[in-house]
C-alpha cells in the first residue's frame, strides 16, 4: 500500500493514499517510542503540538514518528484505530479512493479544561472539537460543578462580610 504525506486542507500535513483501500483493510501501524503518560507530560509540557496516541491501559502513549502520525482528525473519519496486543493499527471504515486523505476520530479524552482542541475537519456533523462526545459531557458536568462551587464561595464570602459589618 502506498501512503504519502502532503499538505492537508484539514491541518498542515496529512496522510493520503495513492491506491484504493477496501473497507476493513489494515492500513498502517501507529508507530513510535512507548512513553509513560508521566514521561510524555514532562517531555511535551510546553509543546503546542504532539503526536501522542493514548493506549487502553491509560498509563502509556505512543510518541508517533511514522506516517500514521500525520493522519488528521475528522468527525466523519474514513479510518479507525484499534489496539491489538499493545500495538495500534489503523483500519479502513469504508472503501477509500486514491488521493483521499486518511483520517480517524481522535476522540481526545484529557487535557486542560480551557483547551478546546478545535476541529477543522469540515464534516457536516463536525463537533467543533477533537474531544470525544463522552469527554464533552464530562467537561460540561465539571464546568457546571465548578460554577456552582464558585457561586457557593461567593455567597459564603458575602455572608461572612455581612456578619463582620454587624459585629462592628
Amino acid at each position: 500500500m502506498s501512503l504519502v504525506v502532503r499538505r492537508s486542507k484539514i491541518h498542515n500535513a496529512g496522510c493520503y493514499t495513492n491506491h484504493r483501500i477496501k473497507k476493513g483493510t489494515q492500513v498502517i501501524e501507529y508507530t513510535g517510542p512507548l512513553l509513560t503518560v508521566r514521561e510524555a507530560n514532562k517531555k511535551y509540557k510546553h509543546a503546542t503540538r504532539t503526536y501522542l496516541f493514548g493506549l487502553d491501559d491509560e498509563k502509556h502513549v505512543i510518541d508517533g514518528e511514522g506516517t500514521a502520525a500525520f493522519m488528521n482528525h475528522s468527525c466523519d473519519p474514513n479510518c479507525e484505530p484499534d489496539e491489538i496486543a499493545g500495538r495500534v493499527w489503523i483500519f479502513a471504515l469504508r472503501d477509500i479512493k486514491p488521493g483521499e486523505e486518511l483520517t480517524y476520530d481522535y476522540s481526545l479524552y484529557d487535557g486542560e479544561l480551557d483547551d478546546e482542541s478545535p476541529c477543522h475537519c469540515g464534516a457536516k456533523k463536525c463537533r467543533g472539537t477533537m474531544y470525544s462526545e463522552w469527554e464533552l459531557k464530562r467537561r460540561a458536568k465539571l464546568r457546571k460543578k465548578m460554577a456552582l462551587a464558585k457561586k457557593k464561595r461567593a455567597a459564603a464570602r458575602k455572608k461572612a462580610a455581612k456578619k463582620k459589618r454587624v459585629r462592628k
